[in-house]
This record gives structure tokens, C-alpha cells and sequence, in this order.
């Protein structure tokens, strides 16, 4: 076609009457996001945590529903304790205030244990015939029960206030920290059938490698629910501890540590415990470190922190790596079969760090339900 035969006429018209629509196509969109952006931000995110509010408030009924169901088969009162389970779920903990830090360790320790001791006391006026280990058990499914309800709660009230003022960056933290809260959520339902039946956890393979070490020793209550064995090992001294099984209980290794310590020369500490793996690492790997392997809230790491340096005893630590989920869930046939292979671990740290007449504290530490000694 020749140049000068083309319809510049033709080719403008056409542009007349496609650059407007195309540029509505184009802006529109841009229009709408500036304006109402926000607003579909948060609705798109609205669908996602309204979702995670759902699993939330099964989670927090189901868990209420098997611990009454486990109180009414474990009793043989007919008396319905429903209402009274109902009230103990909405009961909270006050920490102290934190404004002079001096002491607030041994404040915390108070409020958590006048809890602990309230909630034991909950639970016996239940019924006179439950025996130590059903209380344990149903003190733990309380704890789950008043967890998965206070999450549940705090996600409900900042997305329904992030909701009700319209406001897009309010609910922007609860979108981030909601997969990690749903994480714990459902490792927390899942560990509900463990704790019934009284399953050993993945979080009690310390208990369980020290039960193993105590088998067929003569044992001791050394502190709240903390049973102590004494064996020779290589001319050396073992001062076992663990948390009394099979119940459902940590013990107060902390307290235990301070008698031994008070009555004999302590020459090192080895602890056993769980520990939560990162993204990428297999499950059940062990690895050797050096300070307290201790979870929860603090007070007791520092306990232990306080009494090997005002002794000036080095702390070792053996731990073997898995997910929330395993922790406190049915413990798997990998984390199982680890026991053995830490408890050699042990051991051979045991004659690398210590030399002949000297005395070693071993603390497995770790939830003990299922797990005798």
C-alpha cells in the first residue's frame, strides 16, 4: 500500500473514539484504589481472619466439650459441673507491675503458683475421688481450654474493632500474627486426645531419657512433684531429676536443684528438653549446647541461672528439635527412638566435662505425662 494512499482521516476518527474508553480502562482502577483501596483491603483480609476466627471458636468449644466430657467419666457424681468448669475458663492472671524490676521474678513466681495451687484446689472440689493423676490431667485440659478461649477472644475484639471504625491498619497486625496463633490453636486441639489418655508427649523426651537412667534406682520427692534418684556412673555421682509420671505435670526442677545444690558440691548440670526446630530442620535431630534448656515463662531458667552461677557450676544442655505441633502433641516414633542415642549423649558429655569423684546433676525437663520412672 502506498503511503500516501492511507486514511489519516480514518485513523484519527478511530482514535477519537477508542482513547477515551481505553483511558477509562486504564484509570478507573487507579481511581478506585486510591479511594476505596483501604476499604477492599480489608475486606479481602476480613474473609481470611473470619475464617481463622471459625477454626478459633471451634477449637475453644471442642476443648471445652471433651474436658467436661472427661470430668462426668472420670467421677461418679451425677451433679452436672458444667457451670462451674464454665466460670474457671474466664478467670485471668494479673502479672505484677514491672515499673522497678527489682524482684519481679519472685513476684511472678507467686502469681503463677497461687494460680497453679487455685487450680489444683478447682479441680479436687470437683470430686474427693479423683486420684493425683486424674487432677493433673484435668488441670492440664483446663489450662488448653481458658488458652484456645483467651486467643480466641483477643483475635474476635481486634478484628470486630478494626471492623466496626473501618480501619484497614488495625487489622493489619492481627493478619500477621494470626498463622502463628492458629499454629499454636491447633497443636493445642491436637494435644487434647494425648493429655486424656495419658500419652506421652514429644515435649517429655527429657523425662523420658532420665526415667530410663533411674529405672530400677530408688527414687525420691525432692520438691513438688519433682522426683530425685542418686546413681554411680564411672566413679561419679548422678543426681537425677524429672518431673513425677505418669501424670501430667513439669515439677519444679528449679526447687530441686536448690536442695542438691544446698547439700552437696555440685560439679556440673546437664539438662535434657525439647526445643522448637526452625523452618528447614528435620524433626528429632539432637543437638549439645551450653546453658539452661528450660521453656515457660522464665521463672525458672532464672532459678536455675541464679543458683549455678552463685555456685559457679556450668550448666550443659542436650536437646532434641521438633515443631509446636510434635511438642505437645502424641509423641512421634522419630522423637521416641532419640532417647536411647541422648541418653548415650549424656553420658559421654558426662566423662568429656567431669572428672572422677565428682557429681553431676541430670535434669530432664519437659511435660512427664505418660512417662514413669
Amino acid at each position: 500500500m502506498n503511503f500516501t494512499d492511507f486514511d489519516f482521516d480514518q485513523m484519527f476518527s478511530m482514535s477519537d473514539e477508542t482513547n477515551p474508553l481505553m483511558m477509562l480502562v486504564w484509570i478507573l482502577p487507579i481511581v478506585l484504589f486510591v479511594f476505596y483501596g483501604q476499604h477492599i483491603q480489608l475486606l479481602v483480609t476480613s474473609g481470611e481472619i473470619k475464617k481463622g476466627i471459625k477454626k478459633l471458636d471451634g477449637f475453644r468449644t471442642n476443648s471445652k466439650k471433651e474436658l467436661i466430657d472427661y470430668v462426668q467419666k472420670n467421677i461418679s457424681s451425677t451433679t452436672d459441673h458444667t457451670k462451674k468448669i464454665e466460670q474457671f475458663l474466664d478467670y485471668f492472671t494479673i502479672m505484677p507491675v514491672e515499673m522497678d524490676p527489682n524482684g519481679i521474678v519472685d513476684k511472678v513466681r507467686h502469681t503463677v503458683r497461687s494460680r497453679e495451687e487455685y487450680t489444683r484446689n478447682h479441680v479436687k472440689s470437683i470430686s474427693p475421688e479423683l486420684s493425683e493423676i486424674e487432677i493433673s490431667r484435668i488441670q492440664t485440659l483446663l489450662e488448653i481450654a481458658s488458652s484456645l478461649q483467651m486467643i480466641y477472644k483477643i483475635v474476635n475484639h481486634m478484628f470486630l474493632t478494626a471492623k466496626k471504625q473501618k480501619n484497614y491498619p488495625l487489622i493489619l497486625p492481627v493478619q500477621m500474627i494470626l498463622p502463628f496463633l492458629m499454629e499454636h490453636a491447633t497443636a493445642m486441639n491436637a494435644a487434647i486426645p494425648a493429655f486424656k489418655l495419658g500419652q506421652p508427649l514429644g515435649d517429655g523426651i527429657g523425662p523420658m531419657v532420665v526415667g530410663k537412667m533411674m529405672l530400677n534406682s530408688e527414687k525420691e520427692i525432692i520438691s513438688f512433684q519433682t522426683v530425685l534418684a542418686k546413681i554411680e556412673y564411672h566413679n561419679r555421682k548422678l543426681f537425677l531429676l524429672k518431673a513425677e509420671g505418669p501424670g501430667s505435670t513439669v515439677g519444679r526442677p528449679d526447687d530441686a536443684l536448690q536442695k542438691i545444690v544446698d547439700n552437696n558440691k555440685i560439679d556440673a548440670v546437664i539438662m535434657i528438653d525439647a526445643a522448637l526446630k526452625m523452618e528447614g530442620e528435620d524433626s528429632a535431630s539432637v543437638a549439645r549446647g551450653f546453658g539452661a534448656a528450660i521453656g515457660g515463662i522464665g521463672t525458672e531458667k532464672f532459678q536455675i541461672e541464679h543458683i549455678t552461677t552463685q555456685n559457679k557450676i556450668p550448666v550443659f544442655s542436650i536437646v532434641v528439635k521438633q515443631s509446636v505441633k510434635e511438642a505437645i502433641t502424641l509423641m512421634t516414633e522419630e522423637i521416641a527412638d532419640q532417647a536411647d542415642n541422648v541418653r548415650s549423649q549424656v553420658y559421654e558429655m558426662i566423662l568429656e566435662n567431669t572428672t572422677e569423684g565428682e557429681s553431676i546433676v541430670v535434669i530432664g525437663v519437659g511435660n512427664t505425662a505418660g512417662v514413669i520412672q
